[in-house]
């Protein structure tokens, strides 16, 4: 098994009802792309987008759950009600999450184990804030997130890793293709190291990802697909990505 190729737009704080529009646009334009496609819109669209596109190659992905199954967590979400309304991925430990919300690595380790328990693919998020890439920290920093927030029972088949440098998040800055290199090439050796099928995780780049930059990162070894924000609201931002990957 090699690791599959996924194009994951993650809407975030973004999107209506008729936003789901340009997904169907998306699925019109790119009928059989050779790579996987996921959009992660709000909570509140999930189960109206997985109707919506049923049976037309797109998955749909939830931005966080809780670790609890249910309980007294007032606006929280189980990652079994996810998937209850059609769900098959949830992004873990965004940037955004850690910062905002003061999530640990710990606390995303537990997510990510609830994700699996409700038959759902963990995308874990891991990167480096411009601070720690300036001290040189960069790869101390993505290993200590990677062997904290990795729970027992991660295999490629219900865990995706992507790499998320925070200062590159939504800034229109990219890292060189060297440091993209570095970072995916340590990441594959400490899975490889850690899990029995750790080469065949996918490793995804995430950070200013665009139609204009896509094919040179789907071009950097270990890089097998992106984690994309802004640039996948727009079917005609996102199905450029999507194409490029397709081709990679």
């Amino acid at each position: 098994m090699a690791p599959r190729k996924l194009a994951a737009g993650n809407w975030k704080m973004n999107g209506t009802l008729a936003s789901l529009a340009e997904v169907e646009a998306l699925a019109e334009a790119h009928p059989a792309p050779s790579c996987d496609v996921l959009i992660c819109p709000p909570a509140t669209l999930i189960h109206a987008l997985a109707s919506r596109i049923a049976g037309r190659g797109i998955k749909v992905g939830g931005q966080d759950c809780h670790a609890s199954h249910s309980g007294a967590h007032t606006g929280d979400l189980a990652a079994s009600q996810l998937a209850d309304v059609g769900a098959s991925h949830v992004i873990l430990g965004h940037s955004e999450r850690r910062a905002d919300h003061g999530e640990t690595s710990g606390a995303i380790a537990a997510k990510a184990r609830a994700a699996h328990e409700a038959g759902l693919v963990a995308i874990i998020c891991l990167g480096e804030t411009e601070a720690e890439r300036d001290a040189g920290q960069t790869l101390d920093v993505i290993a200590g997130q990677l062997a904290a927030s990795l729970p027992e029972g991660a295999t490629a088949a219900n865990t995706v890793i992507a790499y998320e440098p925070v200062w590159a998040i939504g800034t229109g800055r990219t890292p060189s293709s060297e440091q993209i290199a570095e970072v995916h090439a340590l990441l594959r050796a400490d899975l490889s190291k850690t899990l029995a099928d750790g080469a065949d995780i996918s490793l995804l780049y995430g950070g200013s990802v665009k139609p204009s930059n896509a094919a040179g990162i789907f071009a950097i070894p270990h890089v097998n697909g992106a984690l994309v924000g802004g640039a996948s609201l727009k079917a005609a931002d996102f199905g450029p990505i999507v194409a490029a990957l397709s081709a990679a």
